[in-house]
C-alpha cells in the first residue's frame, strides 16, 4: 500500500508526524507518478504531493531534466520568492519509494477551461498575463551557478531536432515543411544571454487561484537557452483554448506579458518571442503527430492519444496564420 510506504518515509523526516492518509494518484505515465496525500500530525494534517518514478523504471526521456534536478529547481524558485511549492523531502534509496521528491501541496486550479470560464477566477484573469511575465523574469534571473546540470538548447539545435523528429514519422505535412523552412530562414542565432528556461510554461503547469498565480509546476523540460522561448511558448494558440484574441493563455495580451517581464527587471525581444511562438506551434504539432503514431502503431491505443493526435491539423491552421504576411 502506498500509504504504508509513505507513512514509513514521512515519519522518518517530518517531526511529529504519525502517518499519512487520503493518498490519491493524480496522474501517471510511462515512468512517473504524482500522488496527493495528507501528513497526519498532532497539530493537524498537512497537504503534500509525491512526484516519483517508481523503483524498476528506466531512465527518463532525453529531454527530461530528471526528478532530482526538478526538486532543486523548485526549491531554488521557492527560496527566491517565486510561486513554487516548498520541497519537503528528496527521496533516498532507503525510503523504498523510487526516485523523486515530496513537496507542499498548493491549493488552486490547473484546468484551463475552469480558469478561463469560471466566475471564481474573474478577478484573476485580467492580471494573469502581467503576473506571469514577472514570474518568468524571476525564473530567468535565477543564478546559473546555483542551478543543477541541465542540457543547453539553441534555436538552431531546436530546428534540427524538430526536423529529425518530424521526418522520422514518415508522414509528410506540407505546412510543417513550410514552417521548418521559415524557422531556418528566420533563425535569430545564439541568444545574447543564456538563462534557465522552464521549457513548458503554460496552462496545466500553473496553479491559479482567485488571487492569480500560486505556483509553477512540472520543471521536467527545464534547460539552458534563450529566455524568450518561455514567452513564445505561452503565446501558442493551442494554450488559448478558444480565446484566440487573448494570446497569453486565453486571458491576456502580449503587451501585458511583456510589461510584467520588464517589471521583473528584464528586457523583451519581440522578434525572438515571435520566432519561438512559431517554433512552439510547430513543436506542439509534431508532438501531436507523435501521439497519433503511438495510437496507430502502438504501444498505446488509447482514445486520449488519438484525440490529441488529431489536433495536429489545428496547429497547421495556426502556422498558416502566423506565417501569413501580417502574422497571427
Amino acid at each position: 500500500m502506498i500509504e504504508e510506504e509513505l507513512a514509513r518515509c514521512v515519519i522518518g523526516w517530518y517531526p511529529g508526524a504519525t502517518g499519512v492518509t487520503a493518498a490519491v494518484k493524480l496522474s501517471g505515465g510511462a515512468s512517473q507518478e504524482t500522488w496527493s496525500f495528507d501528513i497526519v500530525h498532532a497539530g493537524g494534517t498537512h497537504g503534500a504531493i509525491l512526484r516519483r518514478s517508481p523503483q524498476g523504471y528506466g531512465a527518463a526521456p532525453t529531454r527530461a531534466a530528471g526528478l532530482d534536478a526538478e526538486a532543486r529547481l523548485m526549491q531554488l524558485a521557492h527560496d527566491a520568492g517565486l510561486p513554487s511549492p516548498k520541497v519537503m523531502h528528496v527521496l533516498k534509496p532507503e525510503d523504498n519509494l523510487g526516485t523523486g521528491f515530496i513537496m507542499q501541496r498548493i491549493e488552486g486550479e490547473t484546468i484551463a477551461r475552469k480558469i478561463l470560464r469560471d466566475e471564481q477566477f474573474a478577478k484573476a484573469r485580467p492580471i494573469l498575463a502581467r503576473q506571469l511575465g514577472k514570474v518568468s523574469a524571476g525564473i530567468h534571473s535565477l543564478p546559473r551557478d546555483q542551478l543543477p546540470r541541465l542540457r543547453e538548447m539553441s534555436a538552431t539545435k531546436e530546428i534540427a531536432e524538430m526536423g529529425r523528429e518530424y521526418r522520422g514519422f514518415n508522414w509528410p505535412r506540407p505546412v510543417f515543411e513550410l514552417a521548418l523552412r521559415w524557422l531556418a530562414e528566420h533563425d535569430p542565432g545564439p541568444s545574447k544571454e543564456v538563462t534557465l528556461v522552464h521549457g513548458d510554461f503554460r496552462h496545466g503547469n500553473l496553479i491559479i487561484g482567485p488571487d492569480g498565480v500560486r505556483a509553477v509546476l512540472d520543471w521536467e523540460l527545464a534547460h539552458f537557452g534563450d529566455p524568450m522561448e518561455d514567452l513564445g511558448w505561452i503565446c501558442v494558440n493551442s494554450w488559448r483554448f478558444g480565446e484566440i484574441d487573448k494570446p497569453v493563455g486565453g486571458f491576456g495580451s502580449r503587451e501585458e506579458l511583456f510589461a510584467g517581464y520588464e517589471e521583473g527587471g528584464r528586457k523583451v525581444d519581440p522578434v525572438r518571442v515571435n520566432f519561438w511562438e512559431v517554433m512552439g506551434t510547430l513543436r506542439w504539432g509534431v508532438m501531436c503527430c507523435g501521439m497519433m503514431q503511438r495510437f496507430r502503431l502502438g504501444p498505446d491505443h488509447s482514445m486520449e492519444r488519438a484525440m490529441i493526435g488529431r489536433r495536429a491539423s489545428e496547429t497547421e491552421i495556426d502556422l498558416l496564420r502566423l506565417l501569413a504576411p501580417r502574422g497571427g
